[in-house]
């Protein structure tokens, strides 16, 4: 039968168990250090407790005299066992130079020989030592009695072991209460803290947090979505791989403990990452990319931070544009498919009447004008992705009642473009400023003044009184590609010129405002500007400048961009 795989004690209880056995240990060494040193402490006591004894009685001029009398005992009896009593000592004897005893605790002993060394007194010294006697071991000092610089006799006071013995075990149970008061006060603050440590390592045990770590690591730098995790102070406390190249951070730029503020993103950006409430899918739009930010506040008791994902929508939000536009196609051909079939039942029906003459202009009127534009265009403009856009633009604008035109001064030779400038920015730009153009002249000042735009001074030409028209520039030369867009709109009042590239800003109500600034982010990734100024018929025009220098390798940003398309 197998044994269940016991699972190991987590970090916390493994502290816990090294700190009780650290504190158990030093609080021992404690005690054994205290009991050595109390022990000598209580023996010097007793050695100069004793001392002090014996030097009082051989200086007392009462000892003296009674060393003179026939009986020195009578006298010196009971004085030697009131100080005895009086010191709280073992015993006081006194005895003359040949260790004859002349008191002594047990009067049965008196007139005996003192049992211990005497020969360092004789010659005058007071000395101490530890003498086992009648009273059994004992510390005693024994000192001369002089009389006149002669020694008539000689003082041992003494202490006994037990006693002392006794004295250092009373301390040692007051020691050992201090030491387990000490011991049970550690092991209290040690679980309280080891408790607390559970709480945060969430019963893992070093193995385990060292494993999780490893996966913390790994996953970061192979999830392909960006990653932030912003501290209680709005600082940076962790950044992946990812996270870097959607915020364009540069890799050698040390992000973790820098505030949000001071990595120079976009204000609308910034103000997602340090909102307090979460966020849910929002775009926004840094010099380069489209992202989709999500972000989580932690919360625990208290506010400790906030989680960020980021996840490119460059690519998406480019293929929505294609598929928008694909979409506009398809309308305007079905559109123009049943305007054929209307004109097609017309030339029949003029043929039935026999009105051949009126069929045949009328069918040759329809043709020209049709083929006006596209001999116009594929002339002027031989790159075949502007050219097609340009084509279905001009179709989804006459659906809307608005005229496309290409300016005369427009030429883009086959092969001027380099490969460097990707053909999807093209179309973001261009077919982006034609919907805003389209959707602005299609409007006219009256429908603007009823969402609130700036409605400019009357136009000339081409006016309200004309048709709605949009005419776009696109020319081409050896240093950069003009990319020029103007309608007869009502343009767009010089305090909104600073606001119109921001994501959100439009005067067709929520959920618009992306294309324009999708517009400068793929101009200023390609090197180039965007203006904005008044056009020739008062609406508003837009002005895009992409360098064409360098032809080869382009710019940096050119072959990211078109590496994205590829």
């Amino acid at each position: 039968m197998r044994l269940p795989r016991t699972r190991p004690r987590s970090l916390a209880g493994q502290l816990f168990a090294m700190q009780v056995v650290l504190i158990a240990a030093v609080v021992a060494g404690c005690a054994v250090f205290a009991y050595a040193s109390g022990s000598a402490q209580a023996e010097e006591t007793a050695a100069r407790q004793v001392r002090v004894a014996a030097l009082a009685v051989a200086d007392s001029p009462s000892v003296r005299e009674a060393i003179r009398t026939p009986d020195p005992s009578a006298v010196l009896q009971p004085y030697a066992e009131r100080v005895r009593e009086d010191t709280g000592i073992a015993f006081v004897t006194i005895m003359d130079t040949e260790r004859v005893r002349w008191t002594h605790p047990d009067t049965s002993q008196i007139g005996d020989t003192f049992l211990g060394n005497t020969a360092k007194a004789l010659r005058g010294q007071t000395f101490t030592e530890t003498y086992t006697g009648t009273l059994g071991p004992s510390i005693r000092v024994v000192t001369p009695i002089r009389d006149n610089g002669r020694i008539v006799g000689l003082v041992s006071a003494g202490i006994t072991v037990d006693r002392v013995s006794s004295q250092v075990r009373e301390q040692l149970g007051a020691l050992a209460l201090a030491a387990g008061g000490a011991l049970a006060l550690g092991g209290i603050g040690t679980y309280v803290i080891n408790a607390r440590l559970r709480r945060h390592t969430h019963g893992m045990n070093a193995a385990e947090l060292s494993r999780l770590h490893d996966y913390h690591q790994a996953t970061l730098h192979a999830v392909r979505e960006g990653l932030l995790m912003l501290d209680g102070r709005r600082r940076i406390a962790l950044i992946n791989d990812a996270g870097r190249e959607l915020l364009g951070l540069a890799p050698d730029t040390e992000a973790v403990g820098r505030t949000v503020d001071e990595l120079a993103l976009p204000a609308p950006l910034t103000g997602a990452l340090l909102a307090s409430e979460p966020r849910v899918d929002e775009l926004h739009l840094t010099a380069e990319r489209v992202i989709v930010v999500n972000t989580r506040p932690v919360v625990g008791g208290e506010r400790r931070g906030t989680v960020v994902t980021l996840r490119d929508h460059t690519e998406l939000q480019a293929l929505t544009g294609e598929l928008d536009s694909e979409r506009g196609f398809t309308q305007a051909l079905r559109s123009q498919a049943h305007e054929a079939a209307n004109r097609l039942h017309t030339v029949v029906s003029l043929i039935e009447l026999g009105r051949v003459e009126e069929a045949v202009d009328f069918a040759t009127a329809e043709l020209e004008l049709a083929q006006v534009l596209t001999d116009r265009v594929v002339g002027a403009v031989e790159e075949p992705v502007l050219a097609a856009l340009l084509l279905g633009k001009a179709a989804q604008a006459n659906e809307r009642g608005v005229e496309l035109v290409l300016a005369e001064d427009s030429l883009i030779d086959d092969g001027a473009l380099p490969p460097s400038l990707a053909q999807r920015d093209l179309v973001t730009i261009l077919g982006n400023l034609i919907d805003n153009a389209v959707d602005a002249a299609s409007e006219g000042p009256e429908d603007a003044e009823e969402s609130g735009a700036a409605v400019p001074a009357p136009r000339t030409a081409g006016g309200p009184a004309g048709r709605a028209r949009v005419t776009v520039t696109a020319l081409a030369d050896e240093r950069e590609l003009l990319l020029r867009v103007a309608d007869t709109g009502a343009g767009i009042g010089p305090e909104a010129a600073d606001e119109v590239f921001r994501r959100g800003w439009s005067t067709h109500g929520a959920g618009r405002g992306l294309g324009l600034a999708l517009v400068r982010q793929a101009a200023h990734r390609n090197g180039g500007t965007v203006e904005l100024d008044a056009g020739p018929d008062g609406g508003a025009r837009f002005t895009v400048r992409l360098p064409l220098g360098d032809r080869t390798a382009g710019s940096a940003a050119g072959a990211r961009a078109k590496e994205v398309t590829a």
